[in-house]
């Protein structure tokens, strides 16, 4: 459809032209603004909200609907949650005078606490890289076959040149301008939904998806699990939780709680949608949609997931260059050094596209199971305030990285044979609570009954 190549088109071009055209070093690492200030309430909250509803939550919660029903979608909303649980760790290590997460980590752990943290993150930036580029690769490969390869190469460089322009300025800047547009796309493809022949909202709140609701369920159970650590291994998240004042921040994180559950679960119903009407599953739900809907809404549709790209790769590039630049130091703090990281990051995650695996919940499980290290961690050694030796930190961390690993390698003979028997995210779900149970006996035999000073 030339339409959503068009309109995609004009989009880009208005990033580009809302980024800043000149950076200080303090705006494209600390997202300041040419006159120095922090980002304001709102700009802070609509860029949370669009760099957490990229393109592969977004499909995430429509296939999650289509094979689960509405268990599925609360499932994935659950997730979203971790806008009132990142908000309470933030206001947590702000009180104990940490600017970073890597701060507290470093205070508590040393070297080995903030290199180990280090990795997770890592891994989790170049996920969301690689995801929203293979959204964007099915998208163009579905509608103009065989484009998909170039699809992604263009997106990922035109991402790049206004981001590097900028760095965290400019996604601050831009994501607000993204989000507005999503918004509106977004909002016509949804009232169009409710107002389509035969859709009944009732039906919706009660499909079991084409698989039957168990599943469902069961992602439900082991999101809850993940809720408290996830938001605190994504460093987009992180990294506005430290960019302006305390109160302006902890509202920021409610509207972006709100708005984001709302968009979550009103794409998650596109999907319910599609299993109602016995739609075949076809290209990650982007053919069946095509077969399902009216032209112009199936283009809002597409053009929704692609605008939630893009807002995700510019946030994912900025987060990846202050980490590298700032937090492990491995490239000077200029401009060139963050535009030097970012250029790594998006070839890295351009490349990963490649690859074969297409799961797009996938990359959610592995970085959530990763990320269950923190929970203990967090809630021992922050909230608890005891200190907690580094050996417990270190044990609790290689058991998450082993149960990440053995979910992403959960086919291996090897591993197979340590599973028990069922779906997949059965499986997950015995991991989760396997990680946990070993991550607080190693905090807790660890921990000391003394109160962790506050510093600053």
């Amino acid at each position: 459809m030339p339409v959503i190549l068009i309109l995609f088109g004009l989009i880009l071009a208005a990033s580009f032209a809302f980024a800043p055209r000149r950076a200080s070093l303090d705006g494209f690492f600390g997202g300041r603004s040419a006159d120095g200030a922090a980002p304001g309430l709102w700009t802070l909250a609509l860029s949370q909200v669009t760099t957490w509803i990229f393109a592969r939550s977004l499909m995430n919660s429509a296939i999650l609907g289509y094979f689960y029903g509405i268990a599925g979608v609360l499932a994935y909303t659950a997730y979203y949650a971790s806008f009132l649980t990142g908000a309470f760790v933030v206001a947590r290590l702000r009180r104990a005078g940490a600017r970073s997460v890597q701060d507290w980590l470093g205070a508590q752990f040393g070297g080995a606490g903030q290199g180990a943290y280090n990795l997770v993150i890592s891994l989790r930036l170049l996920s969301e890289v690689f995801a929203n580029l293979l959204v964007v690769g099915l998208i163009f490969g579905a509608l103009y076959e065989g484009s998909g390869p170039a699809a992604i190469v263009i997106v990922a460089v035109l991402a790049l040149a206004y981001s590097a322009w900028g760095g965290l300025s400019a996604a601050l800047r831009t994501d607000v301008l993204q989000m507005a547009l999503f918004l509106v796309v977004f909002g016509a493809a949804f009232v169009a939904l409710l107002l389509s022949p035969g859709f009944s909202l009732g039906a919706a709140l009660s499909a079991p998806g084409t698989s039957g609701g168990y599943t469902g369920w069961v992602l439900l159970a082991v999101a809850a699990l993940q809720v408290f650590s996830y938001p605190v291994h994504d460093p987009v998240m992180m990294d506005r939780g430290f960019l302006a004042d305390e109160k302006t921040t902890q509202a920021s994180f409610l509207h972006a709680f709100w708005i984001s559950v709302m968009c979550i679960f009103g794409f998650g119903l596109f999907g319910i949608e599609a299993s109602l009407r016995g739609a075949a599953y076809e290209g990650e739900l982007i053919g069946t949609w095509a077969q399902m809907f009216p032209g112009w809404l199936f283009a809002a549709l597409m053009l929704s997931l692609l605008v939630s790209a893009l807002s995700t790769l510019d946030s994912a590039l900025a987060s990846a260059a202050r980490l590298v630049v700032e937090e492990l130091r491995l490239a000077p703090r200029s401009l060139m050094g963050g535009r030097l990281v970012m250029v790594v990051f998006a070839l890295a995650g351009t490349a990963l596209t490649l690859w074969g695996n297409q799961s797009l919940f996938d990359a959610v499980a592995v970085s959530g199971t990763a990320s269950l290290f923190l929970t203990p961690v967090l809630i021992v050694g922050l909230v608890l305030r005891r200190r907690v030796a580094r050996w417990s930190y270190m044990l609790a961390w290689g058991a998450a990285m082993l149960g990440a690993a053995a979910y992403f390698a959960r086919s291996a003979p090897v591993v197979a044979a340590l599973l028990p028997e069922g779906h997949k995210y059965e499986q997950l779900l015995v991991i989760c609570v396997a990680v946990l149970l070993v991550g607080f006996a190693a905090v807790l035999a660890g921990a000391r009954r003394v109160a962790v000073a506050s510093r600053g």
